[in-house]
């Protein structure tokens, strides 16, 4: 999604108490940053913050890890989860906002970080076919969030785009994630706990049925990933390394 740029939101960001400005440094340690220690939550692709800002605010219970790669959605993202909070009297100490790659997402989380559940709203789908190694639930990218999402920990997928939501089926397969939960019709399914957002709304008006599963995944000693899969996943976090 293109977006102009916002010379405000780099500043405001880093003026902030739950902005993280050097991720890669919180490797490992995601949880000591938060004001206590509970099941930790990453949305990847947070945008701006429709979603982790009620979903945090739902769930006190959890931290809330909210990633993206552009700081003018990210300052959006922070004006939001703000308006929430403050909207109800109180302050926003589950939720952190970071700037990252996600293509690169190993280079900030680790197995030490065990989360729980990693959510991916409405990701860009990347159609064309030289291009599909760039979507969020590629096998190459699901393979990398195995090594920070605990041994069951979920994937909440939701998506409009029917060639991606069919494609990441085969995905998650590859790199080892059961799906649980599965419907071509998010809105009519009787799932209970979906948050729509204004990007959901947009789609849903019209007419657009939303696409969604919930994925856990496989425990390493259960799953070896096919060879071909396995060199491609090493070339990429030499990538990564780089």
């Amino acid at each position: 999604m293109r977006i102009r740029h916002k010379p405000w939101a780099k500043p405001e960001l880093e003026a902030s108490d739950f902005f993280v400005s050097e991720p890669e440094q919180y490797k490992g340690k995601w949880q000591e940053h938060f004001s206590r220690k509970q099941p930790f939550y990453i949305e990847l692709g947070c945008g701006k913050g429709g979603f982790v800002s009620q979903a945090a605010f739902l769930n006190r219970e959890a931290n809330f890890l909210a990633v993206d790669i552009k700081y003018e959605m990210l300052g959006l993202a922070r004006r939001k989860v703000s308006a929430v909070f403050e909207e109800h009297r109180t302050k926003p100490d589950n939720v952190l906002l970071t700037a990252h790659n996600i293509e690169s997402i190993g280079l900030m989380l680790d197995a030490n970080d065990a989360a729980e559940r990693i959510y991916i709203n409405f990701c860009n789908p990347w159609p064309r076919p030289k291009h599909r190694k760039h979507r969020l639930t590629h096998t190459r990218q699901l393979l990398k969030y195995r090594t920070f999402l605990a041994d069951g920990g979920e994937i909440h997928f939701k998506t409009d785009d029917d060639a991606l939501f069919k494609d990441s089926l085969v995905y998650f397969k590859e790199a080892g994630y059961e799906i649980t939960w599965l419907t071509y019709d998010l809105h009519r399914s009787g799932y209970e706990h979906n948050i729509v957002t204004e990007h959901e709304k947009m789609f849903s008006d019209e007419g657009i049925k939303i696409k969604f599963l919930i994925a856990r995944k496989i425990p390493d000693d259960n799953f070896t990933p096919p060879e071909t899969i396995r060199s491609t996943q090493m070339h990429s976090d030499q990538t990564d390394n780089e």
